[in-house]
């Protein structure tokens, strides 16, 4: 149980910074409402349990070639850099009141969240970094110590998302529409730096090749 908790702790201090995905949840959370926030939390953890079942078949070592890495750069720009556009170009449109029901679609939500963790930095993070992490259960001669390990942390990410999410339904109530516009612009205009510095390590990747 101590293991579960202490990877609970790493999961939850690893979801705190903001990032891309956090700005696209918090973005439809306001617009729509709480569960098209948490479906792009779903398609960001979707990709998160690919990547854990990847460093267990050892296919994540395929990320760190340099020759791989460097086109992910670019593609994870590309997808950033269209969310961004679509963000700002549409910040007064697919506004559901907190009192009303949203028509938008949840699989649509659910598909921005994938295209925002398919990101280089959210991909290298997880080869890299979470592989640091969870190294010494993964050198475990059986799996359930990776497996709890693994839990752990996608069990923290699971807390600070619907913690964030709670926070955002509460706020929704009390915000005016010309107020989530602002926001909806704001998140495209992040969204569009992240793309902007993905096009930084894109050039100093292909200068390093």
């Amino acid at each position: 149980m101590d293991l579960y908790v202490k990877y609970f702790l790493i999961g939850l201090a690893i979801a705190m910074p903001v990032g891309a995905i956090t700005v696209e949840m918090t973005k439809q959370g306001l617009k729509n409402g709480f569960m098209h926030g948490w479906a792009v939390g779903l398609g960001g953890m979707t990709v998160d349990l690919a990547l854990i079942f990847a460093m267990v078949f050892g296919f994540a070592s395929i990320l760190s070639i340099p020759y791989v890495q460097v086109p992910l750069w670019i593609i994870g720009a590309a997808f950033l850099a269209y969310l961004g556009y679509d963000s700002i170009r549409s910040a007064d449109k697919d506004i559901t009141p907190a009192d009303e029901k949203t028509n938008k679609s949840f699989w649509q939500t659910y598909r921005n969240g994938l295209l925002v963790a398919v990101s280089p930095g959210n991909l290298v993070f997880w080869v890299s970094v979470f592989g640091a992490v969870l190294s010494d259960s993964y050198s475990s001669d059986h799996y359930g110590t990776f497996i709890l390990a693994s839990s752990g942390v996608l069990s923290g990410i699971l807390a600070h998302d619907l913690g964030l999410l709670s926070i955002v339904a509460v706020t929704r109530k009390i915000m005016s529409r010309r107020m989530i516009q602002v926001v909806s612009v704001v998140a495209g205009l992040m969204l569009i730096g992240f793309s902007c510095y993905f096009l930084y390590e894109f050039a100093l990747a292909l200068r390093s090749l």
